[in-house]
Parts: structure tokens; C-alpha cells; sequence
């Protein structure tokens, strides 16, 4: 699955090569890379809640550090 926070290389040249954006379209951009990251997080902390003990040890994190992660507000990095 592809994710929003990754541009792809085409996306990138372009934006390179434009001179001077609008600033609505600036902010625009910013604010739809901000909701997808917060969405991320959201997404994966809810599922970092539903992990059992031994796919906790699967991916190298304790129950207390997915506690702690899992509690974290979404617009906490």
C-alpha cells in the first residue's frame, strides 16, 4: 500500500521545477501531508493495541513500550 507521505518521483521533479507555488497551494499541500501523518499515527497505534505478547517479540517492542506508544495523542510524533 502506498502511503501519501511518500511523493512519488514524478510528483517530486515537478515540484521541484515549479518556480513559485500560490501560497493557498503551499498551505494546501502542508496541511494534507499534516492530516495524513496524524492518520498514520492514529491507524498504527490502534493497531499496535491489538498485538499479542509474542507479535510484540516479533517486532522488538515490550509490552510497557506499546503501552506507552499506544497512549500517545495523535499529533505526537
Amino acid at each position: 500500500m502506498a502511503h501519501a507521505l511518500t511523493p512519488s518521483p514524478e510528483t517530486m521533479a515537478y515540484l521541484n521545477e515549479v518556480k513559485s507555488m500560490p501560497t493557498l497551494a503551499i498551505v494546501a499541500v502542508e496541511f494534507a501531508v499534516c492530516v495524513s501523518k496524524w492518520a498514520t499515527r492514529r491507524r498504527t497505534r490502534r493497531a499496535l493495541q491489538q498485538l499479542t505478547l509474542w507479535q510484540l517479540d516479533d517486532v522488538g517492542v515490550t509490552p510497557r513500550q506499546a503501552r506507552i506508544e499506544a497512549a500517545k495523542v495523535f499529533w505526537r510524533a
